[in-house]
């Protein structure tokens, strides 16, 4: 565990110093809500204010970009330079590096989703949830969805061939799901195929019982299944736990063709 904790430590590090990922990771949701909320100033129904909706959204899409889109596109990035076959060539375990990269995502959320409502709530009028049960809600919502988004993250990250084409592939998968998933507009507002489609993929039930945290109950009622439904959000995340992890114990690679 001490290993772990200091390959993570090291990750963290690594990420800090790198100005261009801080930004675009940290600072990229809170600024979409600043344009959003500074644009979009009505309510979207039921006495709900567009703030209020949007930023379920903005933390659905700031867990997954710091562990599905960062992981995709870090590894291969790597795994392209050779760091991981050096890993191999140590004695260190390798369950150590994934340890590192968990916590690294870890430790981003945390940081980006304390910035993200910091900011709507002192600018936006974000009115945060007033309940233990909110909270709680919010805590395994958050803790099944970075999970899911993690090891798809680490699957998907064999994709990509090299770590040059890795932003190529990894960016518009990632943009699609937020535009169908109900984080740049209210979902029911979208066409019905779109939401089916949106439906298979674990961001869209992220942001479902994020949805169930900053909103009314009387809202869920405006959910495609007439409420919140959140045994259904922790079941299909925690599915997706189950087959991310499976894809990523058959499908890892830890060398490029080249290197054999």
């Amino acid at each position: 565990m001490s290993l772990g904790y200091h390959q993570g430590l090291l990750e963290a590090k690594q990420f800090l110093r790198s100005r261009e990922q801080v930004v675009f990771t940290l600072a990229f949701p809170a600024i979409l809500i600043t344009v959003f909320g500074s644009i979009f100033k009505g309510d979207i129904g039921a006495g709900v204010g567009f703030t209020q909706y949007f930023v379920t959204g903005m933390i659905g899409t700031g867990l997954m970009t710091a562990g599905f889109q960062s992981l995709a596109i870090q590894i291969p990035a790597e795994r392209d330079r050779g760091v991981l076959k050096r890993f191999l060539g140590t004695p260190m375990p390798r369950w150590v590096y994934f340890a590192g990269k968990v916590i690294m995502v870890g430790f981003i959320a945390v940081l980006e989703t304390v910035i993200l409502l910091t900011v709507a709530t002192l600018f936006f009028g974000l009115e945060l949830p007033s309940t233990g049960d909110k909270w709680l809600t919010f805590l395994w919502v958050s803790v099944l969805g970075i999970t899911a988004c993690t090891l798809c993250g680490v699957a998907f990250s064999s994709v990509a061939r090299t770590g040059r084409s890795a932003p190529a592939v990894v960016t518009p998968v990632a943009l699609v799901l937020q535009f169908i998933s109900g984080v740049f507009f209210v979902f029911t507002s979208l066409p019905g195929w779109m939401q089916t489609v949106a439906g298979f993929f674990p961001l869209k039930w992220l942001c479902q019982g994020l949805r169930s945290v900053f909103l009314p109950e009387s809202f869920g009622a405006q959910e495609p299944g007439g409420s919140f439904d959140l045994p259904r959000v922790a079941i299909v995340l925690g599915v997706w736990c189950v087959v991310a992890l499976l894809l990523c114990l058959t499908t890892f690679k830890w060398t490029t063709k080249r290197d054999g």
